[in-house]
């Protein structure tokens, strides 16, 4: 993964881990940063949010960027006559690279709102409860800071279309993280009774429409036709769709140091061994849940599932033209569609 995402970057010309250093070295955000090192010797959320700003070579958080700029450079340059053409750089249009920008920051400060922590569920060994309640207030402003900057730029872009798409997709991201904590929250959430086609309506929200409408964006700001947008939007969807599945995949495909990983029972492979052994079953099982899921059909099944996405991201390529751009998206697909 990061060897794909280091080959990606260098052609789109721009290291996504400075997407946001605009932002990142202002004033205000560097008196955030202050105020977040007062949470050090605590296991506050926002700190590991923090750290993973500066570098994680796992997850690569300011992938969803990344795409946006391969995608631009792939589709190439517009036909239509655009009055910023000779501000293209690396064969990407600088409203463009705006749009990364966009993107992330609208990424990061959802990531640091979701590390507001329930201070009815803390325990002593996680710090002083004052310094917990301050991690909270920080995330809060600090998360709200990154999206009015996001909304700013967004605004200086001047297409109104654009700003209809990502505005839908800060909705959809609201919708589904609003929907995961209120599930969350529930002391028995095994009741809820859902299936992976309900799953994968969740995970567009709250994980695949903001890079979906980002990349449709990207081709409407170069005045693509609207084949190449929809394109855009597939691939867009089925990579981040192939991706969350990576990812809930990992604790039963790892081997053997996965046995200590945790796992979500609203993953992937949890969800779709729950339709294949039916209900009552399942919530008889649920204390030995992950070897039974991992003796099931749940891990294969959603292996296929990730493959299939990744499939549909890669037909959606195939309508752009051959070009180091589309050959990087599509290395993207496959780290995130191999599993050992």
């Amino acid at each position: 993964w990061s060897q794909v995402v280091s080959e990606a970057e260098k052609i789109v010309g721009y290291p996504t881990s400075f997407m946001s250093l605009r932002c990142l070295l202002s004033d205000e955000l560097s008196n955030i940063a202050m105020q977040v090192r007062k949470l050090v010797g605590t296991k506050h959320p926002l700190l590991d949010t923090a750290r993973g700003f500066v570098y994680d070579s796992r997850n690569n958080l300011q992938m969803r960027g990344l795409v946006v700029l391969l995608i631009s450079k792939a589709a190439g340059p517009s036909t239509a006559e655009l009055s910023f053409q000779h501000h293209m750089v690396s064969g990407i249009y600088s409203s463009q690279r705006s749009l990364a920008e966009i993107t992330e920051l609208i990424h990061t400060a959802f990531l640091v709102h979701r590390g507001i922590v329930n201070i009815g569920e803390l325990k002593s060994c996680d710090g002083p409860l004052k310094d917990m309640q301050f991690g909270n207030k920080m995330a809060v402003l600090s998360g709200d800071f990154l999206l009015a900057n996001a909304c700013t730029s967004l605004a200086q872009l001047q297409n109104t279309k654009v700003v209809e798409l990502i505005s839908s997709a800060i909705g959809d991201l609201v919708q589904g993280i609003y929907y995961e904590n209120s599930k969350s929250s529930e002391e028995n959430c095994l009741t809820d009774d859902i299936g992976i086609s309900r799953w994968k309506e969740q995970v567009f929200l709250s994980h695949g429409a903001l890079l979906a409408k980002s990349c449709q964006a990207a081709m409407e700001l170069a005045k693509h036709s609207t084949e190449i947008q929809d394109m855009a939007f597939q691939y867009g969807k089925h990579m981040s769709m192939s991706h969350k599945l990576h990812s809930d995949l990992q604790p039963f495909v790892k081997g053997s140091s996965s046995d200590t990983m945790a796992f979500s029972l609203n993953s992937a492979p949890a969800i779709i061994h729950q339709e294949f052994l039916g209900r009552e079953a399942w919530i008889k099982q649920i204390r030995e849940l992950q070897e039974a899921i991992k003796a099931g059909k749940g891990v294969t099944s959603a292996i296929d599932l990730c493959c299939c996405h990744g499939n549909r991201a890669l037909a959606a390529l195939e309508h752009f033209p051959p070009s180091e751009a589309r050959d990087a998206l599509a290395n993207i697909v496959y780290a995130v569609t191999r599993f050992p």
